[in-house]
């Protein structure tokens, strides 16, 4: 992580979004415009919900929209052809999630070259002054609340904390802010005894069990268990399980807020806690935002902290949450 920081801007969420809202939303009966929108994969449900959200804010707002996907969370090279192409076909604006906060910042200069206003959704570029605004999670925090809560539970069950750590990817500034915020959260830095492995897994649940299953055949005491998303802690939950793992002395948490892992990992008490994020805040703001400035052919900048709420059906002392009820009614995905 270079130059990356955790800034986005410290409002209130929901009175943010529903001020942008009443501003953003009067686009009806306005000249028809072509924005696009570039997600990672559609395995995770929350790269669907972002879509569906921008194509049905897109048709209430007269917006033509364009979509695109890759193939993983690491798909550098299917999001540098779609940021040409729909450039090629006439986009004046580009939501983006990248799949690496470096590597696609020609691609994303020379739309931007073209007049292109481009906004970096649920991933930071780095630089951040490399696109016109960012809306997203704000993933340190996110990583901090989860850590945090990991911690008070560790404490409180009595156990001597060995960490596993599941991370993103090199490269991918959520899954390093996530990391970090999780060290900052448990109180400890990098290199510190109590982590007894780290793993990449590409936010995959196979890739998930997979590097779960090759800790806990080196560290079969952890007790710990950092996830940076739901299907990779889905993932690693099918490895402690095929490994007779006490769950019961075990603290898994994670980040994402899907139906699935909250109905059935969060809700049984597998899955300890999860940071909610609000992928359809992301969607909705950032069609809206830029149909507007398109529009009045103006520029656009800024941050926008889309929101995230930790879920657990089993609150830490001291630690904010939600309870599990809900978390139900605001998940996303099947």
């Amino acid at each position: 992580m270079t130059g990356i920081k955790s800034n986005l801007r410290r409002l209130a969420g929901s009175l943010l979004l529903a001020g942008l809202g009443a501003t953003l939303g009067a686009c009806s009966e306005e000249p028809d415009v072509t924005i696009g929108l570039i997600t990672k994969q559609e395995v995770n449900p929350y790269w669907v919900t972002m879509r569906e959200v921008a194509e049905d804010t897109a048709k209430k707002n007269d917006v033509t929209l364009l979509t695109a996907t890759g193939t993983s969370d690491v798909d550098v090279e299917s999001q540098q052809r779609a940021l040409q192409e729909m450039v090629a076909e006439g986009a004046k604006g580009i939501l983006i999630a990248p799949t690496s906060s470096t590597e696609l910042l020609s691609a994303i200069e020379a739309a931007r070259e073209q007049g292109v206003l481009v906004i970096a959704v649920d991933t930071p570029v780095d630089p951040l002054d490399a696109v016109d605004a960012y809306f997203a999670t704000d993933n340190e925090a996110a990583g901090r609340l989860v850590g945090q809560y990991a911690l008070v539970k560790a404490q409180e069950m009595g156990i001597e904390p060995k960490i596993a750590m599941l991370d993103l990817a090199p490269g991918i500034s959520s899954g390093e802010l996530r990391h970090a915020g999780f060290l900052n959260g448990f109180g400890i830095a990098e290199g510190d005894p109590a982590i007894a492995a780290m793993a990449d897994t590409e936010g995959d649940k196979e890739l998930g069990e997979a590097k779960m299953a090759e800790i806990l055949a080196e560290h079969a005491d952890v007790n710990v268990i950092y996830t940076v998303n739901e299907p990779a802690a889905l993932g690693a939950l099918d490895a402690l399980r095929d490994a007779n793992v006490n769950l019961s002395r075990t603290i898994l948490v994670s980040i994402d807020g899907g139906c699935r892992a909250i109905k059935d990992a969060v809700r049984p008490g597998d899955i300890d806690a999860t940071v909610m994020q609000f992928p359809e805040n992301m969607a909705r703001e950032g069609v809206r935002a830029l149909a507007t400035a398109i529009r009045a052919g103006e520029n656009l900048s800024g941050n926008l902290d889309t929101g995230a709420r930790l879920i657990t059906g089993n609150p830490a002392p001291g630690v904010k949450s939600n309870d599990v009820a809900y978390g139900v009614r605001n998940c996303w995905g099947n």
